[in-house]
């Protein structure tokens, strides 16, 4: 079973380990460089004053990505910052917060600013993955000005503040997350060639 939850909805999540501990709440999702998957989060303390944590939670030692908490075995899931940026020089660097980033279509055209990104998660946690984006539009979709959905092709095009989309993108757009995982496969199907 998949589901489909905006990467805000995450933030101060709590991470618990499988014997009852609460250690840690989510602060940022980290993406791979690609922009197709979560690489993990940054952490912060629990508690009113608690600030940023040194440690981050690779998406690997995620045991599970529960509606009301992350769940992790122990507290050796929370690595140093170091250990999650090593992992991802093997899988070529990490992409940062992509919020405020320009969504361009292949042929040029601005189609909005990301608020927010739509990540699917599979199983339990067997995967985590950016499927889509919600943009505030530009004037060049039907919507200007207002919170849309945009989906994503399986790999994508990244470069500083402006990400590229197919324009076919375009016509898959849609307004809430209710069908937008249909949205996402058949944009994706398309773009294989499928019917």
């Amino acid at each position: 079973m998949s589901r489909l939850m905006r990467s805000s909805e995450l933030a101060k999540r709590p991470v618990v380990t499988l014997a009852g501990d609460d250690i840690a709440q989510l602060k940022d999702i980290v993406y791979a460089a690609d922009g197709g998957s979560v690489h993990g989060f940054t952490l912060a303390g629990r508690g009113l004053f608690a600030g940023p944590l040194s440690t981050v939670l690779p998406w690997s030692s995620v045991t599970a990505l529960g509606n009301d908490a992350v769940m992790v075995d122990d507290d050796t899931a929370l690595v140093d910052k170091s250990v999650l940026a090593q992992s991802a020089a093997g899988s070529g660097g990490v992409r940062g917060d992509v919020l405020g980033s320009r969504v361009l279509t292949d042929a040029g055209t601005d189609l909005g600013k990301v608020v927010d990104v739509v990540v699917e998660v599979r199983g339990s946690s067997d995967q985590c993955d950016v499927v889509g984006y919600e943009i505030e539009s530009s004037p060049a979709l039907e919507n200007a000005g207002q919170k849309v959905l945009m989906p994503l092709p399986d790999t994508m095009a990244a470069s500083g503040e402006h990400l590229i989309v197919p324009a076919s993108a375009t016509q898959f757009v849609r307004h809430d997350l209710a069908g937008f995982g249909a949205a996402i496969d058949d944009f994706r199907r398309q773009l294989r060639g499928g019917a």
